[in-house]
């Protein structure tokens, strides 16, 4: 660990643990019941009309929500400091830990993918700081790399 992030985790004890240690381990979230905090240090990616209003509306995708919860997975994995926390395969859900470059700060990702019909799926990213009133934007950049990443494998379909 290097000397400043050490220095951190003596006031923010999750600053002191690699990948997603130092967390406790997530528990499945109910997408119907996300409530967001009033501060500033969350983005939320979602389908039009979620409730809460997304920062990031999510497409309609071509394909079976199983392979989008995939590809999103594989997505997660390419992302620097970003760590498995937990999955709950039979919800399409996983949730992640990003680690920032510097200080270590954890951040919480959690992903579901949602079947809109047989052959078709949206997708739920909810990005949230663990420290901190603001995340300078960090959340939301966080999103909408990973879902760039996710249409350069699979663009979306133009159904709605």
């Amino acid at each position: 660990m290097n000397p400043i992030a050490w220095l951190v985790s003596l006031v923010l004890p999750a600053c002191g643990f690699p990948a997603a240690e130092g967390l406790p381990t997530p528990k499945p979230m109910d997408i119907a019941r996300i409530v967001r905090p009033s501060t500033p240090n969350t983005a939320l990616a979602a389908p039009a009309g979620f409730n809460p209003p997304p920062d990031v509306a999510t497409p309609v995708y071509a394909v079976e929500a199983g392979r989008l919860f995939a590809l999103v997975q594989d997505v997660a994995a390419g992302q620097p400091r970003t760590y498995p926390a937990a999955t709950f395969p039979d919800r399409l859900q996983a949730d992640y830990v990003a680690r920032s470059a510097v200080f270590n700060f954890p951040d919480l990702i959690m992903v579901q993918a949602i079947r809109t019909g047989p052959d078709s799926s949206s997708l739920i990213l909810y990005s949230r700081s663990v420290y901190g009133h603001s995340d300078l934007g960090a959340n939301r950049k966080r999103l909408d790399a990973w879902l760039a990443a996710l249409s350069a494998k699979l663009p979306p379909s133009t159904e709605r």
